[in-house]
Formats: C-alpha cells, structure tokens, sequence
C-alpha cells in the first residue's frame, strides 16, 4: 500500500503543489510527482507578485483566498512571503479615471483599496519620477514571495508538516486505469497508483494524451525578465505596476472607459508589437526586478519563440524604465526568460480522462496569484465534496 495514494498529482509547480495542499488539507493521502531534480518552469521564473486587483471578478475571488492562504501558510513556516501591497501609477488622466473606476469597484466588492496623490506616491516610492507619475492606487492587502524560493519551501512545509510524499526526477510516462486504481508510470518502470490523478504541467501532457493535447487551445507565451545588482541604501517596496499594466490587466477590462481608452491608443507601437508593460519589484537582496514582454505561439510550435533573448526588447524595457523610476543602479546582474501555456479562448484548460484523470492546466499569468484559490475549489470539485464557497 505504500505505493497507493488518494490522489496523486503530476507537476511539481505551483499549480500541483497547491492542489496537492488541498488535498492534504481533506485529509488525503497524497503524492507529488516532479520530472526534474525541482521545479524550475514558469513558476520559478516570474516576478513573485500576488496581485488579485489585477484579476476580473471572477479570478479575484480565487486571488483574495490565494492571499488568504499564504498568509495562514507564512505564519506556520516561512515561504518568503511578505506583504507590501501593491501599487498601479497612472501616468496620465486617462490612466487616472481607470484608477478611480476600479476604485470603485473594488469598493463595491468590499475589497481594499485606496487613490494616492501625485506627491503621495512620489514620498511613498524612492526614485519615482515626478513627471511620470500623476497618481496611484494603492491595494495594501497584497503580498509578494520570492519566486525562486517559495515553491521549494512550500513543498518543505507540506512534507514536514502535511504528510506530502513528494517524488523528484519522476518523468510520468503513462497513466492506465488498473481496477479501481490509476497506475502512473515513469520512465523507469517505476509506479505509483491514484484513485484519482491530476495532471497539471503545463503543455507537457502532450506526452501522455497527444490527441487531447492537439484539440486543446493552447498557447506559449514567453516573457523577458531582468534584475539589476543589488540597491545600495534604497528600498521599494512590494509590486509596483505601471500605465501599461493598467491598460493591460484583466481587472481594467471592466472599468467603463477601458474600450473608449484602448481604442484611442496607437495601433503600432514597440509595447504593443511585443506585449511590453512595465512592473518592477525588489528582491530580497536588494536587487530590483523588471520586465516583462509578452510574446505568444500555439502550444504545439513553441519553437516559434526561439530560444534566446531579444536584446531590443530588454533594451526598450530599460528604456521605458528609466522614465518611470531613478534607481541607485541600473546595472543587470541577470537576465532570463519564462514560458507558461495559457488558453486562447478560456482561463484555464480542464479535461477529465475517463472519470479518474483530470488535466488542469493553461492557467497563463494567473498561477501565483490564482492557484492557491482555485485549486481549493477544483480538489473540492473533484472528490465530490460539499462546495466549498470563496
């Protein structure tokens, strides 16, 4: 029996590992299977920023208890989680009124939020340029964590304290019903077995069902990042997000003067041909992080992408950057690229393979603000128990 589990999840990023700590939360026996040595995909490789505000309604729910849960899981055991909220800065009054608009709606949502003035933000935020910024919105219940750290102490915490059985370097193969039993197999013959098993890394369950791979919608996006060296006397504090997020996120979507905004904007431009907003937020060692681009291809031509950065994309970012915040430095100390599926036409991608298997996948940019609270409600979902509401 020692090879026999309740669930069994595959996918050691933070969409597994979350519905794996749900499932331990139902008092399940649970196995967490990872094809490499750790995880080191999208999860690892993005800014570490839990923004529900960013979120249309829908998804926010799922944001506010993903907030709601890291910060219960940081009082037990620290996971680098720390709340500093979050900061949108319009740079102009059309980015302002969207500000004042999801003020409002947040307000109704009983969601925290506030508007800061110009002089406001520029005393709040070191180095923000006074003739960038025009005023803020400020949401101080959100947090960030270190994305190269926090998934491997999760996974610490769920072993030492929630009776995780966590295999690494456990490339599944195969996953045939036996009986009662799902029997989830690696490339080394080994086996563990489910009662249920869900799949949930990212495009890479093309290996085991191409067919519902191919009929999928899916997509790659890839995203530059880059950190400068370490601030020497300075400190920003939590996300910070700027005009272009705001005329990018979800949330904005549902403000009423989004679409008369978006169509006043010009049809080209270097942020739209390469999906550029740009965010910053500093690390734990002082550094500071900013990006991103966005660049997408079908899931299954991934190769599209290429393999190497693009030096003018990083170089606008640094360009556009600068105009936004004078940092003591900016000196990059690394540079690097993530790549996360998400769905062309849905928000997250879900199948269930003859009862017992579930895919879920493709949750895009969603995955550190959105996992925790959706993966709540899916295990719930998926072991039949009494709906749990957000």
């Amino acid at each position: 029996m020692d090879n026999k589990y309740d669930a069994v999840v595959v996918g050691g990023g933070i969409l597994g590992t979350f519905h794996a700590y749900h499932a331990l939360e139902l008092g399940l026996k649970v196995c967490l299977v990872e094809k490499d040595a750790y995880p080191k995909g999208a999860t690892t490789q993005n800014f570490g920023q839990v923004v529900p505000s960013g979120m249309n309604t829908k998804w926010q729910q799922f944001g506010r208890e993903s907030l709601r849960i890291y910060k219960q899981i940081q009082s037990e055991f620290d996971i680098s989680v720390r709340q500093n909220g979050t900061i949108y800065l319009a740079s102009n009054e059309e980015e302002e009124q969207l500000l004042v608009e999801l003020r409002s709606i947040n307000s109704g949502n009983d969601y925290a939020s506030k508007m800061l003035t110009q002089q406001e933000c520029l005393k709040k935020y070191p180095g923000l340029r006074k003739d960038y910024v025009v005023a803020g919105l400020y949401f101080p219940e959100e947090v960030t964590v270190e994305p190269q750290i926090m998934i491997h102490k999760l996974q610490e915490y769920l072993v030492a304290h929630k009776g995780l059985d966590l295999k690494f370097d456990f490339p599944v193969v195969s996953c045939e019903s036996e009986g009662e039993w799902i029997s989830v197999q690696n490339t080394k013959n080994e086996a563990v077995f489910g009662k249920k098993v869900i799949i949930c890394n990212g495009s890479d369950f093309k290996n085991l069902y191409p067919k519902t791979f191919a009929d999928s919608d899916l997509e790659v996006s890839k995203l530059q990042m880059m950190q400068t060296k370490p601030q020497e006397n300075y400190e920003l504090k939590g996300s910070i997000l700027t005009g272009w997020s705001i005329r990018r996120y979800e949330a904005f979507h549902e403000c009423p003067s989004f679409t008369r905004i978006k169509d006043n904007e010009p049809r080209e431009s270097p942020q739209k041909k390469w999906g550029v907003h740009i965010l910053f937020k500093q690390a734990a060692d002082g550094s500071v992080i900013l990006g991103d681009s966005h660049q997408y291809a079908d899931a299954n031509k991934i190769e599209d992408l290429g393999y190497d950065l693009d030096m003018d994309i990083d170089n606008f970012m640094l360009e556009e950057a600068r105009k936004i915040i004078d940092l003591p430095t900016y000196q990059i100390q690394r540079r690097w690229y993530g790549m996360y599926s998400q769905c062309k036409n849905c928000d997250i991608f879900q199948k269930t393979i003859e009862d017992n298997v579930h895919i879920v996948t493709g949750i895009g940019g969603k995955g550190m603000t959105g996992s925790a609270g959706f993966s709540k409600k899916n295990i719930a979902t998926i072991f039949n128990k009494q709906k749990i509401n957000l």
